[in-house]
């Protein structure tokens, strides 16, 4: 029988109740339409410890076209949230609300919703212990991130602020090349994960294929929950058995999935016994894997005389989440369903508000203050400034290179933080302007309060606070922590910030907190560019305004002034990265400019050592008389060398620094460094009044980027170079006339001299960008595509069906306790449950059967000239079926044939 809802207050709807039949039973999901006002509760009760107990900050993550938009739309849908189904090749989904997105039908930037799951208003009240936990309503705030490679760094920022996510796999793709990529990146933040199997309704979908890749390629073992439903074993995808219950859960065709009629195990044996005999091998399964990791588990099974199938649902259930919460565990629970058609959303809904943590469940987020680092609550308790202060006073003080932060008291400074909070996405809004995306980690952030921006170290009023849902927000008066929130009318806040609120109104907070950062994030380095020209000099002043708030959105971009020719040059990470932020340029931001082709960028290198050169600029600039020398001296230099470096001892050295490849090491011999007590101040007698050595340093350090900003002979970028900048206080420094903007231009022009003397010594070589390129493909295309990339594009092939180490950009580093998944022993699939899929055939001499066309991935190291328009090719040799996705390894010198067949293509010559 169909059993409507039970309503329990006008303002929404709490648990559903239904009958059980002897012979059928359905449930009937809810299609409540809450008032706007049911969505933004208030303080008083987001403050209490339960409410937040009942908060899910969660990301949907994946490969490309795997149906995470799709998933979420019916999220959104069941939650009451919307009153019909997006659908992304219509256009009209929630979260892809961009023109851009609408268009292509893909995610590109990542949007945050808040919804309740089951429906209902959220309360303090505390929970009935006997009850699952999605019995009760819970506030769910997702973010539906991107799954194109070329938006990985978006999927990164968007990572480091959840609590949990669902990793949706395409069930007849398996496990994709992007899909390791971003499960990876969640691994280095030890984000709790389940894994959803998508697409089941497909033909050539295979289940049990797809569990044993994900332990053989995702290094975790996968806990089968729910097993795929076939009619009659071969037929359509109708529904899920779920091993946790011991029951069927099946969907009709064609309807919006809010109904599922629930059959229990011995009905099953009647109506579909293959099913039913699979099921219980799933939950014997089931119960084995979570007794090597649990021990509760293993005393209910002693207690229920060692049946599998007696252990009740709820101590599985918790026995999943300790698994799932547990850093230590390589147990992942698994679901399956088909979004598409409606089937699978709900047992998700459960399992992400049983499985997944709440806020004070998560690992103790990593922040570095002053030169320590540890944990978000360490810091509070004041106990890591303590332990920094240890290490401070150990080391001497006559390194002046080394700045540590001193405080006598350090409890009394940190009882001044009210709230801490990481502004993780920027978006410009049509209506609302600049929109910065929070999530708080401490304290409450009230509207009106003054937030300490401590990356750029700017004070900002906080006049409005939004919880958003996808393009639309409800105002709040504060965001506690553990919440997602939108704080409107910030000017300087940028991706990655560290916000931090403090007692009382000076301009800035009490000096440890100066230097708080939550979370770090490395930027890759872009490698496509593209001219960026203004319509008209009027225009000019406006198109840098809009350059200036895409890059506030979008950290990855990059934004420079060509000086020869004086064109804007903007670079990202890809094409299609580029492209978007052309048209946001242009059409979304009203900017009147055209843009260029979109071209590679190459490198310049040092192939010998040139200088020393010695520059005394002198020169009156605006009225005042500047004059400053500085001496340079060029080489190679080798990342893989950098840390030895940094490590040598000696008393001239003011600074040594690495910046895109390259390093700068600034040598002061004689310039006595003296450094006040309790503070971080240096002063030296030898610099004239208004000039410290920190100006000194900073003043020649950007003077030499200057420099390394444009080669000597192909006007590239340099990389790889070591700098050297002697300053001699006797020689260099002239009084009163010296200041920082005289040693700046004298440290860029010894340093660009250097360059000029490279070409008539040892001369230069251009670099071009090496990617890593990860190509999936089916068997029957191996062949092709190999040959293709070893012949005809100058790669050469790293590894067929083995995994590849990330590269350094790919991944944020984590805590040193976190441990590596390189380190722990690989899975054997044949130890992993798996069900059989329907029409696979039997492997000759083994006990897994292979599916008859399987999926084969090829690792390469490829140059990125060879990949520009390389998706069109793969598809034509993959009749449709190839993926590929790939990263900056390195870049490297060209050799001289090819090194002159670019640069006659750059000129136009053939």
């Amino acid at each position: 029988m169909v059993v409507a809802p039970l309503l329990r207050s006008p303002k929404g709807m709490r648990s559903m109740v239904f009958r059980l039949s002897s012979k059928l039973n359905y449930y009937t999901f809810p299609r409540c339409h809450l008032p706007r006002q049911c969505f933004s509760t208030t303080p008083t009760l987001l403050n209490d410890a339960a409410a937040l107990e009942r908060t899910r900050n969660i990301g949907i993550i994946a490969h490309i076209d795997a149906g995470k938009t799709t998933t979420t739309e019916r999220m959104l849908f069941y939650s009451g949230f919307t009153r019909r189904i997006g659908d992304v090749d219509e256009g009209s989904t929630v979260t892809d609300f961009l023109p851009a997105e609408r268009a292509r039908g893909i995610t590109i930037q990542s949007a945050a919703i808040t919804f309740h799951w089951p429906p209902g208003e959220v309360n303090a009240s505390s929970p009935d212990q006997s009850l699952p936990r999605s019995a009760s309503p819970h506030t769910i705030n997702l973010i539906d991130t991107p799954g194109h490679a070329d938006f990985t760094f978006e999927v990164m920022r968007s990572l480091r602020i959840l609590d949990g996510a669902v990793c949706i796999l395409d069930g007849v793709a398996g496990v994709e090349a992007q899909t390791e990529q971003v499960w990876h990146q969640a691994s280095t933040y030890r984000i709790p994960r389940l894994i959803y199997v998508n697409k089941l309704d497909r033909d050539g979908a295979a289940f049990g294929r797809t569990v044993r890749e994900v332990s053989s390629r995702l290094g975790v073992y996968p806990a089968v929950c729910q097993i795929p439903w076939f009619d009659r074993g071969n037929g359509p995808f109708v529904g899920v058995a779920d091993a946790i219950h011991l029951q069927g859960l099946r969907w009709k065709e064609g309807e919006d999935g809010r109904t599922v009629k629930m059959v229990d195990l011995q009905q099953l044996d009647a109506e579909e016994q293959l099913l039913a005999q699979e099921l219980r091998r799933a939950r014997i399964a089931l119960v084995e894997l979570l007794s090597e990791y649990d021990d509760h588990i293993v005393e209910k099974f002693f207690e229920c005389e060692e049946d599998h199938l007696a252990v009740p649902p709820s101590d599985i259930v918790d026995s999943l989440r300790r698994c799932t919460l547990d850093p230590t565990s390589r147990i992942v629970p698994l679901f399956a369903g088909a979004s598409f058609r409606n089937m699978g959303v709900q047992p998700l809904l459960d399992a992400i508000v049983n499985l997944l943590p709440s806020p004070p469940e998560t690992p103790d987020p990593e922040v570095s203050i002053g030169g320590a680092k540890g944990g978000l609550r360490r810091l509070l308790s004041g106990d890591l400034i303590v332990e920094q202060n240890e290490k401070a006073a150990s080391l001497s003080k006559g390194k002046a290179k080394k700045r540590l932060v001193q405080q006598t008291n350090p409890k009394e400074a940190i009882g001044k933080l009210q709230s801490c909070a990481l502004a993780f996405k920027v978006v410009n809004d049509a209506k609302r302007g600049v929109l910065v995306y929070v999530r708080v980690y401490s304290g409450s952030l009230d509207r009106n309060s003054l937030l300490f921006n401590t990356n750029i170290h700017v004070s900002e009023r906080a006049p409005r606070l939004l919880k958003m849902y996808a393009n639309d927000a409800v105002e709040v008066d504060s965001i506690p922590a553990g919440h997602i929130g939108v704080v409107v009318g910030l000017k300087h806040a940028r991706t990655g910030d560290t916000l931090v609120s403090y007692a009382g109104n000076k301009a800035s907070p009490p000096e440890p907190l100066t230097t708080l950062q939550l979370r770090p994030i490395d930027v890759p380095p872009p490698v496509f560019f593209t001219s960026v020209e203004p319509h008209s000099l009027s225009e000019e002043k406006r198109i840098h305004e809009s350059l200036s708030l895409l890059l506030r959105e979008d950290p990855s971009l990059h934004v420079n002034i060509d000086e020869e020719s004086g064109q804007t040059l903007l670079s990202g990470m890809g094409e299609l990265h580029l492209e978007i932020a052309r048209d946001r340029l242009i059409n979304d931001l009203k900017a009147k400019a055209s843009t260029g082709q979109i071209e590679i960028g190459y490198r310049e290198a040092a192939l010998g050592k040139a200088g020393p050169v010695t520059k005394i600029f002198d020169k009156e600039i605006a009225g005042r008389r500047g004059k400053a020398g500085c001496t340079a001296t060029v080489e190679p230099f080798d990342s893989k060398d950098a840390e030895s470096e940094q490590a040598v001892s000696d008393e001239a050295v003011l600074h040594i620094g690495s910046h895109d490849g390259n390093q700068i090491v600034i040598l002061a011999p004689g310039l006595q460094v003296d450094r006040a007590p309790n503070s971080d101040e240096e002063t030296s007698p030898f610099l004239p009044p208004g000039l410290d050595p920190a100006m000194v340093r900073a003043s020649l350090q950007n003077g030499a980027l200057a420099a390394l900003a444009r080669g000597p002979q192909f006007t590239y970028p340099m990389h790889n170079v070591r700098v050297t900048l002697t300053l001699d206080p006797s020689a260099h420094v002239f009084g009163n006339e010296t200041t920082a903007s005289a040693l700046s231009t004298a440290a860029r022009q010894a340093t660009a001299a250097a360059f000029r003397d490279l070409i008539s010594g040892a001369g230069t070589a251009m670099m071009e960008p090496v990617m890593n390129v990860i190509i999936s493909v089916d068997e029957a295309s191996l062949g092709s595509v190999v040959h293709d990339i070893s012949s005809s594009r100058g790669g050469h092939i790293v590894s067929l069906d083995e995994e590849v180490p990330l590269s350094a950009t790919d991944a944020s580093p984590t805590s040193d306790t976190a441990v590596s998944e390189d380190q722990l022993p690989a899975i054997d699939p044949r130890r992993v449950y798996a069900p059989p899929d329907p029409f696979e055939s039997p492997s000759v001499g083994g006990d897994i059967p292979v599916a008859t066309s399987r999926p084969r991935t090829i690792t390469a190291k490829v140059p990125l000239k060879e990949m520009v328009g390389y998706l069109k090719h793969l598809r034509s040799l993959t009749a449709g079926r190839g993926t590929f996705v790939m990263s900056v390894d390195r870049f490297e010198n060209m050799t001289a044939p090819r090194q002159k067949a670019v640069l006659a293509e750059l000129r136009g010559g053939f």
